[in-house]
This record gives C-alpha cells, sequence and structure tokens, in this order.
C-alpha cells in the first residue's frame, strides 16, 4: 500500500470534510442559526468570529489552586500538579502528537489547551471554534487519525484536522447528526443533558444519552429504549447507522473500551431520595449489544425503586439484565472513567481503570470527590476498587474539587478535570 505523506493526510481530510459538508447541507441542514457559518467553514471561507477568549493562566487564582493540591492524598511516589486552568471543565479529549487537550463544558464553550513549550503544564487556554453556537458541549472524542467528536446535548459535531485548525478561530466542523436528530426535540431538557463520547475499536461513535428524569415514568420506558435515551447509541463517523447498544442506563456520564478484550465499560448515576446510603452507583461492562442495566426498576445494583417496587419486571428485560461490575459508594456520582495504558505508572496500574467521582449534591453527609482506580482479574471482569486519589472535601464536607473526567495525556501521566474548581490537574509518578 502507498505511504501518505503529511501533505496527502492533510488533501484527504479536507476533501473528506468537504464532501460530508456538501452531503449534510444539501440532506439534512444545521443547527438553527448556526446554518450559516457551518455552510462557510465547510467551504473554508471565513467566518469573522473575532478573536478566540483566551484565559489567564497562572496569577493569584493559580497559587490558590496549587495550595489545594497540597492536601491530595495518593500512593507512595505520585505527583499532582496545576495543568491549565479551563473554566466549567467537563470531558476532555487528548490529541494524539501535539499535546492538546480539548475541554467540553455545560455552557456554550469548548477550550483548547496546549502545552506548547511541552514542559507538562499548559501555556494556552483558548476558545475552539468560536463561530460554532455550541448548546452544551460537554462531551468530547478523538480518533486515532485525528478526527475530533463533540457530543452536545442535541447533537453531534465531527472536526477533521482538529489538530491542524486549532491556531484559528475557524475551523471545518460538520453536524454528523444534526441539531434535534440525538434525541426527538421534545424530550429535550436541562437534567442529565451532558452526553460523553468515545470511539469504538470497530471505529464508531458511542455516546450516552441520559434519561432526565429521577426515575423513568412507566409511559416514557418503551420510547426511551426504542431511540436509546437512558441508554448507549452508536453509528458510523458519519452519523448513519445508528444503534442503541445498551439500555436500562439512568444517566452514565463516562464511557471507555478495554483495550485487551474491547468490551466497553461505563459508569452510571443511579436514583436520588432514597437515604444517603441507598441505591449504589455503578461500574458496569457490556458483555455484549442490547443488554439491559436495570433503570427503572432498580435504582442501583439491585435495590429496586419506590416507583417500580411491587411490579414484576418483564421477561424480555429480566433475559438481558446485566449486573454492575462494581458497586460504588451510594451518591458519589461516578463520572469519567477510562483504562490506563501509558508507561509511567507501575506495572499493577497496567490497563487499569481509573475513574472520578464527582461528589454528591445531596447526601447529608458528603462523599466522593476523589479519583478512584479499578483492577480487572485475567477474565477481564472487576477485582477491586479502591481511592487512587483524594483529599478534594476538607474537615467540614465542603468541596476544594469535584473530579469530572480522567484522561491519559501524551507522556502516560493523567490528567484530572475539575468544573468547580475550573481546573486540570496533571497527576505523574515520580518513584521508582
Amino acid at each position: 500500500m502507498k505511504q501518505l505523506n503529511g501533505s496527502s493526510i492533510k488533501r484527504s481530510a479536507m476533501f473528506l470534510a468537504v464532501s460530508l459538508v456538501l452531503s449534510f447541507s444539501a440532506s439534512t441542514g444545521f443547527a438553527k442559526d448556526d446554518d450559516a457559518n457551518l455552510s462557510k467553514l465547510g467551504a473554508f471561507k471565513r467566518t469573522d468570529s473575532g478573536p478566540m477568549k483566551r484565559v489567564e493562566q497562572g496569577g493569584k487564582y493559580a497559587e490558590n489552586l496549587k495550595k489545594v493540591l497540597q492536601q491530595i492524598r495518593m500512593p507512595d511516589g505520585f505527583k499532582i500538579e496545576l495543568f491549565a486552568i479551563v473554566p466549567d471543565a467537563r470531558q476532555m479529549a487528548v490529541s494524539r502528537n501535539k499535546a492538546a487537550v480539548w475541554v467540553g463544558t455545560r455552557k456554550s464553550t469548548v477550550w483548547s489547551v496546549t502545552d506548547r513549550d511541552m514542559d507538562n503544564v499548559a501555556d494556552t487556554v483558548e476558545e475552539f471554534s468560536p463561530s460554532v453556537k455550541f448548546d452544551i458541549p460537554a462531551g468530547a472524542c478523538y480518533s486515532p487519525d485525528g478526527f475530533l467528536f463533540i457530543a452536545e446535548r442535541n447533537r453531534v459535531m465531527m472536526f477533521p484536522a482538529a489538530e491542524y485548525f486549532m491556531e484559528g478561530a475557524d475551523t471545518v466542523a460538520i453536524p454528523i447528526v444534526k441539531q434535534g436528530d440525538l434525541i426527538p426535540a421534545e424530550e429535550e431538557s436541562y437534567n442529565h443533558t451532558t452526553r460523553s463520547c468515545v470511539i469504538g475499536p470497530d471505529n464508531r461513535v458511542y455516546i450516552v444519552l441520559g434519561q432526565p428524569f429521577n426515575v423513568s415514568p412507566p409511559e416514557k420506558v418503551d420510547m426511551y429504549r426504542k431511540v436509546g435515551i437512558g441508554g448507549i447509541v452508536s453509528f458510523n463517523r458519519d452519523g448513519k447507522d445508528r444503534q442503541v447498544v445498551a439500555t436500562g442506563v439512568r444517566n452514565s456520564a463516562g464511557l471507555a473500551f478495554n483495550p485487551k478484550d474491547k468490551s466497553l465499560w461505563f459508569t452510571d448515576n443511579q436514583v436520588d431520595g432514597m437515604g444517603d446510603e441507598t441505591p449504589p452507583g455503578e461500574l458496569n461492562r457490556m458483555p455484549k449489544p442490547g443488554m439491559w442495566f436495570g433503570h427503572p426498576y432498580y435504582g442501583g445494583g439491585e435495590v429496586r425503586t419506590d416507583e417500580y417496587k411491587g411490579k414484576p419486571i418483564p421477561k424480555e428485560l429480566a433475559d438481558i439484565y446485566v449486573k454492575p461490575q462494581v458497586e460504588m459508594v451510594a451518591h458519589a456520582a461516578d463520572l469519567g472513567m477510562m483504562f490506563y495504558t501509558g508507561r509511567m505508572f507501575p506495572a499493577k496500574y497496567k490497563n487499569a481503570i481509573f475513574s472520578a467521582q464527582h461528589g454528591s449534591w445531596n447526601a447529608v453527609k458528603p462523599r466522593g470527590a476523589r479519583v478512584m482506580v479499578t483492577y480487572l482479574d485475567d477474565k477481564g471482569n472487576a477485582a477491586k476498587t479502591e481511592p487512587f486519589a483524594e483529599g478534594w472535601m476538607n474537615e467540614d464536607g465542603v468541596y476544594l474539587g469535584r473530579p469530572v473526567d480522567v484522561q491519559q495525556y501524551v507522556d502516560g501521566s493523567l490528567l484530572v478535570s475539575d468544573d468547580k474548581a475550573g481546573a486540570i490537574y496533571r497527576i505523574s509518578y515520580q518513584g521508582k
């Protein structure tokens, strides 16, 4: 096979981008009030959207965050440092070779974070593709061949050659799932609207769709299962061939594929209002597509919800039910997760799962605000779960930070996003 040089790869990516833009503009249209900008971007025309917002790094705020990090407890040999100040930081996607990190938010901004001098501290934090009108662009994922995907409340955007275009305000932007097509428009909500995404080993895009209720009402259950709300959906990278691959998921905010056996794992936040210590949070493994993970009959683990306690579970669901691999502390809010594949950490962490606990909004006794690690056995099942980094909550139960996502950086260190502090931290191993 003929090898492509850098210029050829860029031309191929641009050709694909233009082809997709023409296809989508002809057949589906763009998001409301956003079509003109997206059409210009797809034709490589200026939008004159103005300078990108830039976040100041350093200063008193950074020094205060560094003081908080002095309280974080980790195993011997590990060190945590401030990587970047990133307002409202949620899910992260790490580039292949530019030491850039794209960071989603629950507002209307996606940030690009760049370590330009490779000293493992970000030098610039800038608004990414500001001419695009984002709507809760919390989810970010990156393909091995350099395509960035941003999952919004009700749209999925693709940015070909994102690394190449990140220095300017204009970026090729393609809605592979147009506004109003990720979920039915009438089901849009302000609750449980953050979408996490990942690129699968099959080169498909996988996205979690939280259902908006505390417990899904009966009249919504069948429709939710059909469209994938309260579940996980996947589709080709052009947005076609949509499939619902998991149902019975209350509100997941993190998913990742095990690089060894290619199985899909995901966290799930469980039902509120049943007490401080129940039901447990979940870390799940999907053995094959099409399985059911319990909601709304189960509130978390195998604790029945009050609303469905006396109702028998339909056989078609009971036959495809999958128990959680790990029952986490109740209401700790388990969010982003990843498998560790780097070479920096000791061998015991190879292929272990790191996951973030955001912390409870309503538990009388606060909990969470830490990073967990889960080790797998030889069969690929969870063997042990324990805290890895904790200390973002003081002795009075006040959150000093709230971890959201964990992702592996280019050098094998671990990045942790924090939407309370508006920051990203970097955990490295300094031991032998």
